[in-house]
């Protein structure tokens, strides 16, 4: 046999060994499918299989979890306050034989997921009240920081939510999964990844929260105002209560210095009463000031001395 022949041969063996190996990737799990049907079982085991070349191909489907984000959905909640949700979820290919045959590839089983997990998360939401989709199950209220705040506390729900958000995940993981092995599909988790009022509703929350804040900033305010009236009726009761002290002691000492005055003035008087008398004349002249007309009668007290001098001669003046 010729070299060229040799070397055809074996090009020929090459190829038909090339067509009738495959390989599966850990991640990877792979079904044979001989015109268009699947042929054999499930490939789980990675690294290199063997296939009938040209009439068989190999469908990959990937192992790992895969995610799931839906649309962002105008929903009622039994209280009928329309919230928009946001719903993400993970799953894997847990059949991959009814896999293909229900839904082909991940495209369909994206579409299918749509269906399904929003139909549920729409039907749940719509018969649980807010209050049980937005609090936790460990949701609590710490009175005492409302008291700080000023809130009053009926004005808050501090009821703990029956189910909780958590609680309320898992219904709605464990009613979608119901349709998933049909799919060859595991719903392993959901999530609300986002809650959210919608526009209208939001902006009277909003209007609602700022006048509450208002309200409760009027409310400090006024306790502020009330303590500054009470300082200052203290600061002024203590004023009073110092001027009354002050002007007491004034009072006493004016008394004292008056008292030692008229001791001093008896003294004086009991030493000598006429000369006495005649110092306090003297000292009412004095206090008239310069440029001033006395007119005095005959008989004045002032002029009583005055005549007495006459009387006693040039010798007494």
């Amino acid at each position: 046999m010729s070299r060229p022949i040799m070397i055809f041969l074996a090009v020929i063996v090459a190829f038909f060994i090339a067509q009738s190996i495959y390989v599966i990737d850990q991640a990877e799990q792979g079904i044979v499918v001989q015109f268009g049907e699947p042929v054999g079982e499930v490939v789980t085991e990675p690294g290199l299989h063997w296939k009938l070349p040209f009439v068989q191909n190999v469908r990959r489907f990937d192992k790992r979890l895969l995610p799931w984000d839906g649309d962002v959905s105008q929903v009622p909640t039994l209280g009928r306050e329309f919230i928009l949700v946001d719903a993400t979820a993970r799953w894997r290919i847990a059949d991959p034989l009814k896999f293909l045959r229900s839904v082909r590839d991940e495209t369909g089983a994206r579409t299918r997921l749509d269906d399904i997990i929003d139909s549920v998360v729409r039907d749940i939401i719509s018969g649980t009240d807010l209050e049980e989709i937005v609090r936790s199950a460990d949701w609590a209220v710490d009175v005492k920081l409302l008291d700080e705040e000023g809130v009053a506390r009926e004005d808050v729900d501090l009821e703990k939510p029956k189910k909780g958000r958590g609680r309320l995940e898992q219904e709605i993981r464990i009613a979608a999964s119901k349709q998933m092995p049909e799919l060859g599909i595991e719903l392993v988790d959901v999530r609300l990844k986002r809650i959210n009022y919608i526009d209208s509703v939001r902006a009277q929350v909003e209007n609602r929260m700022v006048s509450e804040r208002q309200s409760i900033a009027a409310r400090f305010r006024s306790e502020g105002e009330g303590r500054s009236q009470e300082i200052l009726g203290e600061m002024q009761r203590e004023l009073r209560t110092i001027r009354s002290e002050a002007e007491r002691q004034a009072a006493e000492i004016r008394g004292k210095a008056d008292a030692e005055a008229t001791r001093i003035y008896g003294q004086s008087y009991g030493a000598d009463p006429e000369f006495y008398a005649f110092m306090r004349t003297l000292e009412s002249y004095q206090a008239m000031g310069e440029n001033t007309t006395l007119m005095l009668s005959a008989d004045s007290e002032f002029f009583r001395y005055l005549e007495s001098t006459r009387k006693r001669g040039p010798a007494a003046r």
